[in-house]
């Protein structure tokens, strides 16, 4: 299907721009936001009559973005979510989840404008970009951790995984070393009776 973009849509084209897409893509996104019209001779002409007052329309959403960008642009947002001890969470993080938080924090973000390519599936900290304007982006960290205090050791940079395995490490270093000890002496006393045996002889 030929469209006629009444706004900037990233890797399609900009505003007054022809193209062809995917009908379900025209149907299911383009049409029913507004981003586009079909590409009939009636609607070229009316696109043509409405151009400046588009243009206009397009020029203060990316003034109020940009303000928003401001303030949400590098942001952190904390999500606790339960995984197993090898970080990887039990369900994922979709982008309808990011938009709640996102929105809690009191900026107002639809799940379509959060640009993620997959869900997230592990604890740790995501970088997730956001698109408040097609010319205005915003990246904040997403930070997915089990409980606060993990949360907060990740945002210090600690890798909670490597201290974990660390001290299991030395755990077992530990243990070594005492069931050495223990065994020590026993090798010591055996030696001493093998010793006697052989001066009684």
């Amino acid at each position: 299907m030929e469209v006629i973009l009444l706004e900037r849509v990233p890797k399609l084209g900009q505003m007054g721009q022809t193209v062809r897409v995917r009908d379900g893509y025209a149907r299911n996104y383009l049409l029913p936001l507004g981003k586009a019209l079909r590409a009939t001779n009636a609607n070229k002409e009316r696109f043509e009559n409405q151009r400046a007052q588009l243009e206009a329309r397009n020029l203060e959403r990316r003034k109020e973005a940009e303000e928003v960008h401001a303030k949400l642009d590098g942001q952190t947002f904390v999500l606790i979510r339960s995984a197993g001890e090898s970080g990887v969470l039990y369900g994922s993080v979709s982008t309808r989840d990011l938009a709640e938080i996102v929105t809690e924090a009191g900026f107002s973000v639809e799940r379509q404008q959060i640009q993620l390519s997959q869900p997230i599936k592990t604890l740790g900290l995501h970088k997730v970009a956001i698109l408040l304007h097609p010319e205005v982006e915003s990246t904040v960290t997403v930070n997915v951790a089990r409980s606060a205090d993990e949360a907060e050791r990740q945002a210090r940079g600690e890798d909670v995984f490597t201290r974990e395995e660390l001290d299991l490490d030395e755990l077992g270093l530990e243990v070594g070393a005492a069931l050495e000890e223990f065994e020590r002496p026993e090798r010591g006393a055996g030696a001493e009776e093998e010793q006697q045996t052989g001066e009684e002889a």
